[in-house]
């Protein structure tokens, strides 16, 4: 339960209301035991004397007492039930903004399938306990008091018996609480391993598909839901047998209020309108009683959840804004690596080792290497995707580590080797900033040039509404190609004095590279621009290359200059030719029908 302090900053805003709300819930409560006591003066004046008029106005007083104990009941959920939908907004407000600054490593560890769970069901039952759980739990305890207070006034003794068999409603209460608490955690676990392997599948789908996996798969899905329907079963085996105890021994106190408080109602001890109102006190504490099991079972499950979130909010992001940012007039982009090496989180291998370069500002840089060289890793040091663990890495002789995060990304347009599209439309793709209602608006200038430079004007020729068209989750209804010139388009569209193109061109065919290549030659004119490549074919034209082996750079200058000195660029240059000569014989071989 202690899970559940973290709930109290989200409270603040709404305290008022919730004091409000809880003010309500003694107010109708009070209403609601009035009312038995009005009946058992009724009853008591009847039996002295029977008058209709007498009986009338008792009638509309018992009335007017129900209406008002509505009226009271009515607002107190509506304010206490409002405040815990606005509450859970919060949280998952708070949680998507709190993942949002989360560095790459927590969701290369974190599973997809697992977050949404936790964004969706754990922030539920949290819901429930913001609202409906305390809600309920003042309510027992206001009614309870009450009418604990009124039945001692009409008989101690009678009240005294009838709380025998209800004394061990509560140890009956917390000893299901604890078995709820660990199979609901049980239960949400599941969901977790559910939720993920449906998303996988889904997103997915085509590679399941192209290995005829549907059947393990369904199988696999099969298995995994089996297991979820399982644990909820052994839930609702502890719940249903919750509820009839409860029921159980609430139904021995009313055997007990019968037995005993007839006999006194026969004796004359008690008057019949006090049998009558003690019956019904008896009949409202037994509700409470019950509603605690259920309030209960609320606060389990939303302490249980409670403790999957702050799992995720106590994870503090690594890389953040410092204390006191530098502030910059311009960028001019001057990039330096300053005894840089770097490792990734829980790794032992460093993937940089030493790294020092310069690039001046407006310059056009290329790093090349092979596979695993480090390259990307250099990509993704300067916008701070992963920070250096030795060494300091400057855009205009500053840290970057000393820069507002949000400034030292403005100024960075960045295309990562993986291209990564949004289920949305193809416009707001590449302008993240657009308005969703600017679907068939005329295309811009800037966005003309962008698509122009990233060569997909011709695609939204063949694409069904052109710029307008709502591509599929992660851009699936596009060819990698079109997907990677979409996301050089985005970086076009910024318009950013710093460009970083991170293998952008990988699944892009030579001859529509040749045309990306030259349009961006004119566009990179005047900005620093980074090309990562293992193609040499598009770094040959850059000012300065710079070739990485096992994460040190082994040799730096131009294309002509390199290829002379025969080392690791000249082989790179040799094994890339013959790779293309190698493939341009295939594809004869295969047009004439033969074998080369």
């Amino acid at each position: 339960m202690r899970s559940l302090r973290t709930l109290l900053p989200y409270f603040r805003p709404y305290r008022g209301g919730v004091a409000i709300g809880l003010f309500l819930v003694v107010v109708s409560n009070v209403f609601t035991v009035a009312g038995p006591y009005v009946l058992k003066i009724a009853i008591d004046a009847l039996e002295m004397e029977v008058n209709s008029g007498l009986i009338l106005r008792y009638a509309l007083l018992i009335l007017g007492i129900a209406l008002l104990g509505a009226v009271g009941r009515y607002w107190m959920r509506e304010l206490l039930n409002g405040i815990s939908r606005r509450m859970e907004t919060d949280i998952r407000d708070a949680l998507f903004a709190h993942l949002l600054r989360l560095p790459p490593q927590f969701f290369d560890r974190w599973r997809t399938g697992d977050l949404m769970s936790r964004a969706t069901n754990d922030i539920q039952a949290v819901r429930m306990v913001a609202g409906p759980a305390i809600m309920y739990t003042v309510n027992t305890a206001t009614v309870s008091a009450f009418a604990l207070i009124l039945m001692f006034w009409i008989d101690p003794r009678l009240t005294l018996l009838a709380m025998i068999p209800m004394a061990i409603l509560p140890p009956t209460v917390f000893a299901f609480g604890k078995q709820i608490h660990q199979r609901f955690e049980r239960i949400q676990a599941q969901f977790s391993e559910l939720s993920n392997f449906a998303q996988e599948n889904l997103a997915g789908a085509r590679i399941v598909k192209a290995y005829a996996r549907e059947a393990s798969q369904a199988r696999r899905f099969e298995v995994l839901n089996q297991e979820y329907k399982g644990r909820n079963l052994a839930l609702a085996r502890v719940w249903g047998l919750f509820h009839p105890s409860l029921m159980f021994f609430s139904g021995l106190a009313a055997v007990v209020v019968l037995w005993f408080g007839g006999g006194q109602v026969i004796r004359g001890t008690i008057s019949l309108g006090d049998f009558v109102a003690f019956s019904f006190y008896l009949t409202l504490l037994i509700w409470p009683m019950i509603a605690l099991g259920w309030v209960t079972n609320l606060f389990q499950r939303g302490a249980a959840s409670m403790t999957r979130l702050n799992e995720l909010f106590e994870v503090a992001p690594t890389i953040r804004d410092p204390d006191v940012p530098k502030t910059r007039e311009a960028v001019e982009g001057a990039i330096e690596f300053d005894s840089v090496s770097f490792r990734y989180p829980d790794t032992e291998r460093d993937v940089l080792a030493d790294v020092s370069l310069r690039i001046e500002p407006g310059q056009t840089v290329a790093i090349v290497g092979a596979t695993a060289s480090g390259k990307s890793s250099v990509a993704s040091l300067i916008p701070r995707l992963y920070d250096a663990t030795r060494g300091t890495v400057r855009i205009d002789g500053i840290d970057v580590r000393e820069l507002d995060l949000a400034d030292l990304r403005d100024s960075i347009a960045f295309v990562p080797q993986e291209p990564f599209l949004f289920s949305m439309r193809l416009r707001r793709n590449i302008d993240l900033r657009s308005d969703p209602d600017q679907e068939g608006e005329e295309i811009s200038e800037e966005l003309r040039h962008a698509l122009q430079v990233s060569q997909l004007e011709r695609t939204l020729e063949v694409l069904p509404d052109g710029i307008d068209t709502r591509l599929g989750e992660r851009g699936i209804n596009l060819s990698g190609g079109q997907k990677q010139r979409a996301t050089l388009a985005r970086a076009v569209y910024r318009d950013a004095p710093i460009l970083i193109l991170d293998d952008a061109l990988s699944a892009v065919d030579s001859e529509t590279e040749t045309k990306i290549l030259a349009a961006l030659r004119t566009y990179m004119a005047g900005r620093t621009s980074i090309i990562v490549s293992h193609r040499v074919s598009a770094v040959r034209d850059a000012d300065m290359i710079f070739v990485l082996e096992d994460g040190k750079i082994v040799e730096r200058g131009v294309h002509d200059d390199l290829i002379a000195m025969g080392g690791t660029y000249a082989r790179l240059l040799e094994r890339q030719l013959l790779d293309e000569e190698l493939e341009s014989l295939e594809s004869r071989g295969l047009a004439s029908g033969t074998r080369p």
